[in-house]
């Protein structure tokens, strides 16, 4: 078996005082498809410098093919001292690299590669990083983030682009779809040691819940055996008259290992503190229109959004999202034509660029206002810390100046901060920034509950198939088009996704779409789609029974002590079949839909 291109094993790095990863391995061999997941501050993109040769571990060992490539995409890519962004791109190019590759990839990308890098802005900084990690099609991939200040046509086609590379690839992200469309494998970065699953994200989430599930019952009985041995300790009549020695030092160990055990990091609870009911009628648009110069943003655009509606607003960066949210929530006036704000509104709003965070107040300041150690919620007061603790900041960061804060932890603060005001009404531009898989989990779980209206601009197309009701789109000149469902649905029905806001200035292609079917052009069920419907049903029974029968087992509190393989086989083909069952149940729901449309 041939060696792997790159391999970490028991490394591990301590920062401040405080082991980061403790014994980490990660193998990556040609054309591997790896995410990299675990809780923010786990050390993901620590791990993922040590694999780059950016960072030296404190121990452990590090191995790579000396004939190999390998290309680093960091969170926040340094383009100083390059005189524009074409030297950036090409100074990654390796001796027997061509130039072609790099123009391709800065036109796919929007830019024209002579901008500096002093003028550009977060989005087009990590575009040129892209196009220069991606240029010379290394054997190596490792993306730290990659769809960070993207917009959606810019994820699909970094998507489509990795897909299509034989680059070996390591990818962390927060992008649910991205992570499930690109990976094979699952590496879990958890309390500083790494798991493996030889299958992608897709699979991961049911996985990990089993493996949380057995380390709860295993914590459960070292307890239990704790308590016995304590009790003897107590009470036997052999303790009494002398101390038997080895089973004290059993007891002893026992603590130790109860001490030395990490747990698992809490999860973030989200509550929202509730305003009085609204009217019906939230928000009414009538013919608004909006223009910045000569540019024209909103045409002639009307909408009704009603109590409890989800919608949220999706296109390109430079559509003019912020301002049409701006717009319905009466923080812009329109040129022309009426907003109507509805009657008992209590807005909690989210502004993407943090602008509402004061860099020098600390966290406990920024959820109280200051002069208070107390947050209101739905009528209750709630201590500051424990409120803080929601949302997995620990109790000595209460002093600490949000400008000190982590991208992810700024994010919290923010959800925190805007959901402890009482609402009916939610406005919330890129709610999902910088938050980590479990966080984002909560926060689709507490707005699917929330009663009041709900008004989002997200680019994160999994969080948006879970939680919005209808979609407004950018079509371009001003045109916004609502759509019924999430991103998946709107692409349903418009045969494409979204195209850049503008096309790329070194180029004068149009957007290539990919266009729906003609109105005139009758739809009818192929033979494989009729065969799927009529036997989708009873594959769905099979898998569930097998779901049902796989958790049973699963139930044994003492299987992974008595047989950890049989333990991990189970959870695997759980992950599996759960898996497999939701592909089958999204397959017979679309089918039956396309049915029902074509009358068939």
């Amino acid at each position: 078996m041939a060696p792997p291109l790159l391999a970490l094993r028991g490394v591990g790095l301590t920062l401040g005082g405080k082991p980061l990863i403790d014994s980490a391995d990660l193998a990556v061999e040609r054309g591997d498809r790896i995410c990299l997941v675990g809780r923010n501050g786990s050390g993901k993109s620590t791990l993922l410098k040590i694999a780059a040769g950016e960072i030296e571990p404190d121990h452990g060992e590090r191995f790579f093919q000396p004939d190999a490539t390998v290309r680093y995409l960091p969170q926040e890519p340094d383009l100083s001292g390059f005189e524009d962004v074409f030297s950036y791109v090409v100074g990654g190019l390796g001796p027997g690299d061509g130039e072609y590759r790099a123009h391709y990839l800065l036109d796919a990308l929007g830019l024209t590669g002579n901008e500096k890098p002093a003028t550009l802005s977060g989005g087009e900084a990590r575009r040129a990083a892209i196009a220069r990690a991606l240029a010379p099609e290394p054997d190596i991939l490792l993306l730290d983030e990659p769809t960070n200040h993207l917009d959606l046509p810019a994820i699909e086609w970094l998507e489509g682009e990795l897909a299509s590379l034989r680059s070996a690839l390591v990818l962390i992200s927060h992008d649910r779809r991205f992570l499930q469309n690109l990976s094979r494998v699952t590496i879990w970065l958890d309390r500083g040691g790494t798991k493996r699953l030889n299958e992608g994200f897709g699979a991961f989430e049911a996985w990990r819940d089993a493996l949380l599930e057995q380390e709860e019952r295993d914590a459960q009985k070292l307890d239990r055996r704790i308590a016995a041995e304590e009790h003897w300790v107590r009470y036997g009549v052999t303790a009494r008259r002398k101390r038997n020695v080895r089973r004290m030092a059993g007891l002893a160990a026992l603590r130790q290992e109860k001490r030395e055990a990490t747990k698992a990091a809490g999860e973030v609870k989200i509550s929202v503190a509730e305003g009085k009911v609204s009217g019906r009628l939230v928000v009414e648009a009538e013919n608004v229109s909006k223009s910045f110069g000569d540019r024209l943003i909103v045409k002639n655009f009307s909408l009704r959004l009603l109590r409890g509606d989800r919608l949220a607003l999706v296109g390109p960066n430079g559509a003019g999202k912020t301002t049409l949210i701006n717009l319905l929530t009466g923080a812009l006036e329109p040129d022309s034509g009426t907003i109507r704000l509805g009657a008992n509104l209590q807005m909690a709003t989210l502004d993407q660029r943090r602008a509402a965070l004061d860099p020098n107040a600390t966290l406990a300041d920024s959820l109280t206002g200051g002069g208070s150690d107390w947050v209101e919620i739905n009528g209750e007061k709630k201590h500051v810390i424990g409120y803080m603790k929601d949302f997995l900041f620990a109790p000595e960061q209460a002093r600490t100046p949000t400008a000190k804060l982590s991208g992810g932890e700024r994010a919290r603060l923010l959800l925190a901060r805007a959901l402890s005001l009482p609402s009916n009404f939610l406005a919330l531009d890129e709610p999902t920034n910088d938050l980590d898989l479990e966080t984002l989990d909560v926060l689709q779980e507490m707005l699917g509950d929330y009663p009041g209206a709900i008004l989002l601009v997200s680019h994160d197309r999994d969080f948006l198939d879970r939680v919005a009701g209808s979609v407004v789109a950018a079509e371009g000149d001003g045109r916004w088009v609502e759509y019924a469902g999430g991103y998946s649905d709107m692409v349903a029905q418009r045969g494409y996704g979204l195209a850049p806001a503008t096309k790329p200035k070194a180029v004068e292609k149009k957007p290539v779409r990919v266009e729906a079917p003609r109105a005139e052009t009758r739809r009818r069920l192929t033979f494989m789609e009729k065969h799927a419907l009529e036997t989708l049903p009873e594959k769905m029974e099979t898998l569930r029974a097998t779901a049902a029968r796989l958790h049973d087992i699963l139930a044994d509190h003492e299987l992974y002590a008595r047989d950890p393989k049989r333990f991990n086989d189970a959870s695997a083909l759980l992950a599996r079949t759960e898996a497999e069952l939701a592909a089958a149940e999204d397959q017979w729901l679309e089918l039956e839909i396309l049915r029902e449309e074509i009358g068939g």
